[in-house]
């Protein structure tokens, strides 16, 4: 089990970027969350199996339809054992 978290850069808020996000996670397995930041960002944790989480990612880099991202910033975090996806 691993836990990473990645700051989302680029037009990521206001196209739906969150619930897609929680939607791929929980297809994937995987816990955490997504949330919102002022500064125009998604934030976003996600925790478990090791393929999954790379999975997740990648998908990231891409997100929604609507979205542009233009940078995705990972951090290695120890994980926590969260249970579910919540978006905020």
């Amino acid at each position: 089990m691993i836990r990473r978290r990645a700051i989302v850069h680029g037009l990521v808020q206001g196209v739906g970027f969150r619930y897609s996000c929680q939607a791929v996670a929980e297809r994937l397995g995987l816990s955490g969350f997504a949330i919102n930041r002022d500064d125009g960002t998604v934030e976003v944790v996600v925790e478990g199996d090791a393929a999954a989480v790379d999975r997740m990612l990648g998908w990231l880099n891409d997100g929604p339809r609507a979205a542009q991202v233009s940078r995705v910033d990972v951090t290695v975090e120890e994980p926590q054992g969260e249970a579910g996806f919540d978006t905020f």
